[in-house]
């Protein structure tokens, strides 16, 4: 089982972001479960989703407290929470970030990645330049790192999901999904599920 943790501020999409990215992964043949968790329900609010994932039925109902990766919608929030808490050494850790050097040094531990969702987000008219919708891009990045789901079924799960300016958020996950950057740590740990045999 794979279990993915989401940090994100209100208005930013976090949870409409799990629920594309599990409707994705169940098209590609997986089992999944997505819920959220709201704190302060406000516009900038930190907010939190989780997504899991296997090859049989998923039978836990519980909160994840220990995910295999995270996705980061705001670096910022690495300044009042802790998004890597629970976090075994060797995952995933997707940020959206101009780059590496925006980061905390203490993600040394971790498998990194960086987009600049906000570049792309604008790039397509995808919110504001204060409040750039940055969900789509930040799908499109995970997947890509991880290898599934196929981003054509991302975007075909956007097109279901997503009322308007379904062409730009289709754009903004496949820009994400070619121009992400990783970087590896030092310490990896083998994934819970074979993704490739999902393919």
């Amino acid at each position: 089982m794979q279990e993915i943790r989401f940090h994100g501020r209100g208005g930013q999409g976090t949870v409409v972001a799990s629920i594309i990215l599990a409707k994705s992964f169940f098209e590609a043949g997986f089992f999944v479960q997505a819920f959220p968790a709201f704190g302060v329900e406000r516009r900038g609010a930190p907010v939190e989703a989780y997504l899991r994932l296997d090859n049989k039925k998923i039978r836990v109902r519980h909160n994840i407290y220990n995910p295999n990766h995270i996705i980061v919608q705001d670096r910022r929030l690495f300044n009042v929470i802790d998004p890597t808490l629970g976090l075994a050494p060797g995952g995933w850790v997707l940020v959206n970030s101009p780059s590496f050097d925006e980061l905390p040094p203490d993600l040394s531990s971790f498998r990194t990645a960086v987009v600049d969702a906000a570049k792309i987000a604008l790039k397509h008219n995808l919110g504001t330049r204060t409040h750039p919708m940055i969900n789509t891009a930040m799908i499109g990045a995970f997947a890509a790192i991880i290898g599934d789901p196929p981003i054509d079924v991302i975007e075909r799960i956007i097109r279901e999901e997503i009322v308007s300016k379904q062409k730009e958020n289709c754009l903004a996950a496949k820009d994400a999904y070619h121009s992400v950057q990783t970087r590896e740590s030092s310490i990896r740990t083998p994934p819970n599920i074979d993704m490739a045999s999902q393919q």
